[in-house]
């Protein structure tokens, strides 16, 4: 948590004003990194598939639409409080009658629904009432005709979206793991009922290959099934893709077998047909739904977590983040040797000609070795250099972040050479 403030990773909401509970911004790093995973996503949803769409939904829905889907009623902890020191806590994480906190009594457990309410227009009244949406699903599945119809797509197909959500949780924490205000990254993948166990598996596959792919490492992602009685009790089956954070293991990808709930209920609580007709099977049904739904917040804490690391470097201790090349920050640090002999010209050159295509940092400030161990700690992975033998045979010394070996390449091939290590494929 130092580390993301001090580099520009994550800050608290509102610093300058004792912060906001469990809200934090994204700075000039962590909005970088932020944004490439959610391109890595997104390329390996929609352009890997031509069978996937995208779309951005509304925040605020039609308040009906939380009616069909269960979370007006439904969406809800149960809610204890201390009688003695005021504290809230969540009813099923407290063991026995007493506080955790300060040992006073507690109160009988009563639902606590995680919606944020407002209201549209200017007068606020029940009839003015919506809601910042808990999840970015129903936006798919309102959205179900729409985009079967303009896109031509049959079944089997898959909607995407990014988009925010908002959940008035009653115990965040753990930095950003668990926030009121967060971001999805979610997937709906439409099929016909008696092909609902083969697309679940080839998501729970898939899925899983993704977050290795981004770096983060195979022995620290493990399976949790939900038992029955965890399940929600729409889906048919359900299994979360779980890391082991320095807290515990947590989720951070839920893979669901939806059933046909959302668009039978939909399709009950607008009066629309929500109906598909196969023309192969010459049948009418209401697809089952495959979710995928994986948290962009965790997913960027998951890869920060999993990329830290201090190591022995003979008498100091190296800081670094061993960030995949294709979602770090910065791609690379331009670096002239020193202040002189035309040095900094050069890598300026360099350096203008890169970031026509990649986030690179110029950098001539300190000694080099302070320099390399700056880029260390905020993951940039290559570190070019400008020295006396680049102004003679016109190449660059390239520091690798995570061995520190060190090659010559040249500059006329930079570019080329930096596009094969960094860029999603």
């Amino acid at each position: 948590m130092s580390l993301c403030k001090r580099r520009g990773y994550i800050f608290q909401s509102s610093e300058i004003y004792g912060g906001l509970n469990s809200c934090y911004d994204y700075g000039p790093l962590g909005i970088e990194l932020k944004n490439n995973i959610k391109d890595s996503w997104w390329r390996a949803m929609t352009y890997h598939h031509d069978n996937i769409e995208g779309v951005d939904a509304s925040i605020l829905m039609h308040p009906r639409v939380w009616e069909a889907s269960g979370h007006v009623d439904e969406f809800t902890d149960p809610l204890v409080d201390c009688r003695r020191c005021k504290q809230r806590f969540r009813a099923d994480q407290v063991e026995g009658p007493q506080c955790p906190a300060c040992g006073g009594e507690l109160t009988d457990p009563r639902n606590f629904n995680l919606m944020f309410k407002t209201y549209m227009g200017p007068v606020e009244e029940q009839a003015a009432i919506v809601y910042l949406r808990p999840e970015t699903a129903q936006g798919i599945f309102v959205n179900f005709l729409n985009v079967m119809n303009a896109s031509r797509q049959k079944v089997p197909f898959g909607i995407a979206q990014i988009g925010k959500a908002f959940r008035n949780e009653i115990t965040p924490g753990n930095f950003i793991f668990r926030t009121r205000e967060f971001e999805q990254m979610e997937m709906q993948f439409f099929v016909h009922p008696s092909e609902d166990a083969e697309w679940f598996e080839r998501w729970r596959e898939e899925r899983f290959e993704w977050h290795r792919s981004i770096g983060i490492r195979a022995e620290k992602l493990r399976w949790h099934e939900h038992a029955e009685q965890e399940r929600a009790h729409y889906a048919k089956a359900a299994y979360d893709i779980e890391y082991e954070f320095p807290f515990a293991w947590h989720e951070i990808e839920g893979i669901h077998n939806r059933t046909d709930f959302d668009l039978r209920r939909h399709q009950e609580y607008s009066s629309k047909r929500l109906e598909y007709f196969d023309e192969a099977r010459k049948e009418k049904y209401i697809p089952y739904v495959i979710e995928t739904s994986v948290g962009c917040d965790r997913t960027l804490l998951t890869v920060l977590v999993d990329a830290y690391a201090e190591e022995p470097v003979r008498d100091d201790t190296r800081v670094v983040l061993r960030l995949s090349p294709k979602i770090a920050p910065l791609k690379a640090a331009i670096l002239p040797l020193v202040r002189r002999d035309g040095m900094p010209e050069l890598a300026r050159r360099i350096a203008d000609d890169l970031m026509r295509a990649h986030r690179v940092f110029y950098d001539e400030s300190g000694a080099v070795g302070r320099r390399y161990r700056r880029q260390d700690e905020i993951g940039t992975p290559y570190c070019i250099t400008v020295d006396a033998q680049t102004l003679g045979d016109q190449t660059v010394t390239v520091r690798d972040r995570d061995t520190m070996e060190q090659d010559r390449v040249a500059a006329s091939q930079l570019r080329e050479w930096l596009d094969d290590r960094v860029l999603f494929l």
